[in-house]
């Protein structure tokens, strides 16, 4: 009779658990280990690897080369010194950064931000500070947190370095950017940033964070701004990036 109320006393640890097993970070199936994709999933998510444009870092249909540049970065290059992504955003990887951006699956960035210094590792050596791309305070009161600062605060963990997540913000309430052409993406956030104090960044090689690249026109304003608030350089980091022909160029 003991041992049967010693086994009763272990089943709400034992029904914990069993609630508590490691789902895809997509679908929500059943894999191995924090973190995972399941292996349907995996085979569906294009990681970014080389040809890269060594400024944008979107891939390209070349031999490898350490010198390769698109032909929108010959055109104009952006302002941020080097860019690079993990993943393309397409379907699955789409899924997957909405479920961290607007389905409270905050626990992911934990996680995606192992694939984020791994896909980073070249800007990482050379950065001083990682700085998230922010949202503006009432965007931010709606949602609750930003997926890009928490995605920044769990890589600087990981990699070793500080993370500035409030000193750049987002002065300007813009509408969203999708639907946008690249124009008036660019006109809306125009003006949108600036930097807390004065000399904070000053000789700094900043790390700029976001979720996904689109056309650059967020990541340039950001850029400009930590640029003139005296920053050295602006390398960008993201999540997903949307490839050039369904990017607007």
């Amino acid at each position: 009779m003991q041992a049967l109320l010693n086994s009763l006393k272990g089943m709400p640890s034992l029904l914990l658990d069993a609630l508590m097993l490691p789902q895809c970070l997509i679908c929500n199936a059943v894999v191995e280990a924090p973190g995972n994709l399941f292996a349907a999933c995996f085979s569906e998510v294009n990681f970014v690897t080389p040809p890269i444009c060594q400024s944008c870092g979107v891939p390209l249909d070349a031999t490898i080369s350490d010198d390769l540049l698109c032909g929108e970065c010959v055109r104009e290059h952006p302002v941020f010194t080097r860019a690079r992504a993990v993943f393309l955003y397409e379907s699955k990887s789409r899924s997957l950064v909405l479920k961290l951006k607007h389905g409270d699956r905050t626990d992911a960035a934990a996680h995606l931000a192992k694939w984020l210094k791994r896909s980073g590792t070249a800007l990482l050596e050379t950065c001083d500070v990682i700085v998230p791309v922010p949202l503006h305070k009432w965007r931010m009161f709606m949602r609750t947190y930003n997926q890009s600062a928490l995605l920044a605060n769990a890589l600087g963990k990981l990699a070793g370095v500080s993370v500035e997540a409030n000193a750049l913000v987002r002065k300007k309430a813009t509408q969203s950017q999708g639907g946008l052409g690249r124009a008036a993406r660019r006109q809306n956030v125009a003006k949108a940033f600036d930097v807390r104090a004065p000399g904070r960044f000053d000789g700094k090689r900043v790390l700029l964070i976001d979720d996904v690249l689109t056309t650059g026109a967020t990541a340039n304003a950001c850029a400009s701004t930590l640029l003139r608030a005296g920053a050295a350089n602006v390398d960008l980091l993201v999540l997903a990036r949307v490839p050039l022909l369904t990017a607007g160029y």
